[in-house]
């Protein structure tokens, strides 16, 4: 599956199903998300069951001050509408993957139980 452009229109809406979404905060003039890129299309080639969305922080200025980006690339990844991790900086293929299978193996009633227990 190709990436997809993320929106405030339609960013809820992705990010808030059940699944995987992995989130990249970029922009056209940023030089490490220039060369994050093709890693991230191959990521979202080998791992079709994953979203691989795209925020162009100059077009969604409003998306990237919502979840407070100062530093891009940054990856956020949700997983059955949750953000379970979000980290500036573009990653090496091998740290991509390895996020991915972490995102994978979450106990997602052991995290919202955490979110609960912070929460109070």
């Amino acid at each position: 599956m190709a990436t997809v452009a993320l929106t405030t229109e339609n960013f809820d809406e992705v990010t808030g199903k059940g699944g995987i979404v992995l989130v990249d905060f970029w922009a056209s003039w940023c030089g490490p998300c220039v060369r994050f890129a093709p890693t991230y299309e191959r990521s979202s080639e080998k791992h079709t069951e994953i979203t691989f969305g795209k925020v162009d922080t100059e077009a969604q200025q409003e998306l990237a001050a919502k979840f407070d980006i100062r530093s891009i690339p940054t990856i956020m990844a949700v997983r059955d509408g949750v953000i379970v991790f979000s980290q500036p900086g573009a990653l090496p293929e091998s740290a991509l993957e390895s996020l991915i299978d972490q995102v994978e193996k979450l106990d997602m009633e052991d995290v919202r139980k955490q979110l609960a227990a912070n929460n109070h």
